[in-house]
């Protein structure tokens, strides 16, 4: 009853007006990138500790990626959002670069301990703190994004044609003209910009209609099905250790393409997922990962680290079926371990509970 009692406040607590679809997206994608990395990111020693992933062993975990990996679902939550709301650029700049600070202190913290009474190698530390400092240049992207949401609102389709083509001419490029790799890294910002100019467009009163959500759903997964098929993308949405291509760092024309059938998905989503948030305690678990979004984001890495590399040593190779069961079986140690973290936090900066998330 007192957990029934939690949620209704938290429902009654909500304005009228609150659009929980919009949330219920941006909750689910932050849910299925955070399970994605805590699956797929490990470590092993060859001789020396590196960074190792499943997929590296199990090319047939690749289809596993269409479904964890909706950073574009949480780009195009963003541009709706900054669209839509007036909110001074300097509060939600706040909002989303406050849990950044607490995070380099942690980790030069850690950094040192390793070193300096551990013993670790700079080589190691470097190893363990990638993946838990990897989620910085999300906030950047992101960040640059959001500070250019004014001239966005006017930039209208014609912003989402460029970036389109930026990112299948510099893959031209880079694959088939000979081309410099460092180019790849223009994409980083052209091809986030697609699904977050979507949004814009959509918070704009732009994207009506099933039949155009219908369009960017097929056009995008089946460009990019096309592309993985014949023209040689890898299979994986993510990056994959020892792999001589990533589709995401930096990202490719064939994860460009997957990002425009996300948004074509969420925009057939969104509705009924308004419809289940009605539900007190469906509402009140979206409102709360909401609420905790960016530090969600870009904390559980860390969370991962602080387990596998610091209690529980896990090294071994990620190449079966049974490491597979292994890790499923730590996941409810990672979130418990974030959930701490979140508490200890909130010891230390006591806000009330109410529905304001990092919108």
């Amino acid at each position: 009853m007192a957990e029934l009692g939690f949620a209704q406040r938290i429902d009654a607590a909500t304005p009228a007006g609150r659009d929980r679809g919009i949330d219920a997206l941006r909750a689910v994608a932050i849910v299925c990138i955070v399970l994605g990395h805590w699956l797929g990111t490990a470590w092993e020693l060859n001789p020396y500790l590196v960074i190792s992933s499943p997929l590296a062993y199990l090319p047939g975990l690749a289809p596993a990626t269409w479904v964890f990996q909706l950073l574009a679902v949480f780009f195009l939550v963003g541009g709706y959002v900054a669209a839509r709301k007036a909110r001074p650029l300097t509060a939600r700049l706040r909002k989303l670069l406050l849990p950044v600070v607490p995070l380099l202190l942690a980790w030069a913290v850690l950094a040192v301990l390793l070193v300096e009474l551990n013993g670790q190698p700079l080589r190691a530390v470097r190893v363990v703190a990638m993946p838990a400092l990897g989620p910085l240049w999300f906030l950047a992207v992101y960040a640059a994004l959001t500070v250019a949401t004014p001239l966005l609102v006017r930039a209208g389709y014609g912003l989402v044609i460029a970036a389109l083509c930026t990112v299948a001419a510099v893959d031209a490029g880079r694959f088939w003209l000979g081309g410099p790799q460092w180019l790849g890294w223009v994409n980083v910002l052209a091809a986030w910009a697609v699904p977050y100019q979507l949004g814009v467009i959509w918070g704009r009163g732009g994207l009506r209609g099933r039949g155009t959500a219908f369009a960017l759903l097929g056009g995008g997964f089946c460009a990019a099905v096309a592309l993985v098929v014949w023209a040689g993308y890898p299979a994986s949405m993510v990056g994959v250790t020892g792999a001589p291509v990533s589709n995401l760092s930096p990202p490719t024309l064939a994860a460009t393409c997957f990002a425009v059938g996300q948004v074509g998905l969420a925009l057939l989503l969104k509705d009924p997922l308004a419809r289940l948030m009605r539900r007190p305690r469906l509402w009140a678990a979206t409102a709360l990962v909401n609420l905790e979004a960016m530090w969600i984001f870009l904390w559980h890495q860390t969370a991962l680290v602080l387990v596998v590399v610091v209690a529980f040593q896990q090294f071994g190779r990620p190449d079966s079926a049974g490491w597979i069961l292994q890790r499923l079986g730590l996941i409810p140690v990672f979130a418990g371990t974030l959930g701490l973290m979140t508490w200890c936090r909130h010891r230390f900066d006591e806000r009330a509970l109410v529905c304001d998330t990092v919108s």
